[in-house]
């Protein structure tokens, strides 16, 4: 009895052991991406300027806003995952800026975990086993027409 007592005991241990799960940082390149021709059917006709990048100067500003998605990442590769939910975060940037009378996003960045990443030619993604994430904050400007 004190065998079979030992054993549970012992396998229960084995069983609730720690066991962390991956959350890798990617760092993916837009150009490649954003020239898809899935980016293009998905995306708006808002433009997009990333940290850096040279813009028009704005009539108006909005002010700063910030999403944050995750997306399923099972049986995807990293990237795919990664460039699937940039397209759902660059679109909702894209939405807010046309809810609030604005016409374009500028100074987007990186914003996992609260952890800004500031790039004019890549963004960052959490890569995980089963999930996908981006985070973004940007300005919501109108720019001349």
């Amino acid at each position: 009895m004190k065998k079979l007592v030992l054993l549970c005991l012992a396998a229960s241990l084995f069983m609730t052991a720690n066991v962390s799960a991956r959350d890798d940082r990617l760092k993916v390149d837009l150009e490649p991406f954003l020239s898809t021709e899935k980016a293009k059917q998905a995306l708006l006709d808002v433009p997009l300027y990333f940290a850096g990048q040279e813009h028009p100067k704005p009539e108006k500003t909005w002010g700063e806003i910030s999403t944050s998605r995750k997306t399923n990442a099972f049986n995807k590769s990293d990237t795919e995952a990664c460039e699937w939910v940039m397209l759902t975060a660059l679109k909702v940037l894209q939405e807010s800026a046309r809810q609030r009378g604005m016409n374009a996003v500028i100074d987007i960045k990186s914003n996992y975990k609260h952890n800004e990443f500031s790039s004019s030619t890549q963004f960052e993604c959490g890569a995980g086993t089963f999930i996908a994430g981006v985070a973004l904050k940007g300005t919501l400007v109108k720019l001349p027409e």
